[in-house]
């Protein structure tokens, strides 16, 4: 990836963002690179950062000078490939595919599976409490997601057997080609043959998501070149960012049963511990941008043509932002959060999010006295964070 001149008043912060050891303790590297600046350059990944709040907000929302239409990957092959796509596109064209993917997923067309969405929470916290012990990751956060978001994609059973792992593969590959990266991309690239078959449309279930993608373009609100395309919108999104932050929920009431205790008190919290889920273990770190034209952040000058790293999970403990930002408070206000991103790239799938993860809390408040954990293991991904496995018993 080449990168214009470094300012020489830019700060520099000498590590591997990507690397398993940032990965799997990431935010004392986090704080750093805040108190070093509002830009700092990595020589490592050849890239600059935003890590402070206002600074990611504010890149977020000027779509002008930080560009997605580049891609939004942390290298060129990715960004390459990926032009053209939802996540790599500005408007008008971005706000034209967000339409047609976004569409069941709106509040409105989400009521009709609500209730499906909650009998299946209940039915999945009651197995729970059966059995005992289990593992919050593979038992309980995968659960929704792999037993009604991935039918209502409307896939083949090879295709939704193979989401979690090409959505895993997907994220991976928005980072640095890596090891993760590279092994990353074969999976995605075998998601891209399966998608592209010719025979995809009369695969897909009759009223699925992924149905209606190849309809809009009947109706010519799409090229049915990019039919394929919008189908990888739902195969990604729509489960690990989900799955991570429903995970992350179990481990940080296992650690802080007062927080459950005041969410048990008051189901009113629900809202409020989701928020501050997504804000405390954001399940997307960040996303590049590619910068259109010179611009200046925190007196330091990036310039035109550079790639630049907007770091959510950073600006969402942002110290100026946050009153004691390293604590779990579900009493916390903090809907403002960037855990689903800004501006007009924010997550489509964040209202499905928010109906499955209150779905679930909704269950285990009625039903749940305390949350007893193990050892977590966190998975490693280069742009996501969550748990790849978290034994846990619940007690009623």
């Amino acid at each position: 990836m080449s990168a214009p001149d470094v300012p020489a008043d830019c700060p520099v912060y000498d590590i591997d963002l990507y690397g398993d050891e940032v990965l799997q303790d990431p935010y004392l590297h986090y704080r750093v690179l805040r108190e070093r600046g509002a830009v700092v350059w990595l020589p490592r990944n050849r890239l600059y950062v935003l890590s402070r709040f206002d600074d990611v907000r504010t890149a977020l929302r000027n779509t002008a000078v930080f560009s997605s239409a580049h891609g939004v990957a942390a290298n060129d092959a990715v960004n390459e490939m990926s032009r053209g796509t939802t996540l790599a596109s500005d408007a008008p064209l971005h706000d034209r595919l967000r339409a047609i993917v976004a569409a069941p997923m709106l509040p409105r067309a989400l009521a009709d599976i609500k209730p499906q969405i909650e009998a299946e929470a209940n039915r999945l916290v009651d197995d729970l409490l059966v059995r005992g012990q289990f593992d919050a990751v593979t038992d309980l956060a995968q659960h929704l997601p792999l037993t009604i978001v991935s039918k209502l994609v409307g896939l083949e059973d090879y295709g939704r057997g193979s989401m979690l792992r090409w959505a895993a593969a997907t994220f991976d590959v928005l980072g640095t080609m890596n090891q993760r990266g590279c092994a990353g991309m074969a999976h995605v690239l075998e998601m891209r043959a399966y998608l592209d078959e010719g025979t995809i449309r009369d695969r897909l279930r009759p009223g699925s998501w992924g149905r209606r993608i190849f309809e809009a373009a009947d109706r010519g609100e799409v090229e049915p070149q990019r039919c394929p395309v919008l189908m990888r919108d739902y195969l990604g999104p729509s489960l690990d960012t989900t799955i991570f932050a429903t995970a992350s929920l179990m481990l940080l009431f296992g650690r802080h049963q007062d927080q459950w205790d005041l969410v048990r008190g008051d189901p009113g919290l629900i809202p409020n511990a989701i928020n501050e889920v997504l804000r405390l273990e954001s399940p997307v770190r960040g996303f590049t941008r590619f910068v259109t034209a010179d611009v200046a952040v925190g007196g330091v000058t990036i310039p035109a043509a550079s790639r630049v790293l907007l770091l959510y999970a950073s600006a969402n403990r942002d110290e100026r932002k946050w009153q004691d930002a390293d604590r779990f408070d579900v009493r916390r206000r903090a809907n403002d959060h960037l855990g689903f991103g800004n501006g007009p790239h924010m997550c489509a799938g964040l209202h499905l999010a928010r109906l499955e993860m209150a779905a679930l809390l909704q269950a285990l408040v009625r039903k749940v006295r305390r949350f007893e954990i193990g050892e977590p293991v966190f998975a490693l991904n280069n742009v996501l964070r969550g748990l790849a496995s978290l034994p846990m018993r619940v007690l009623s």
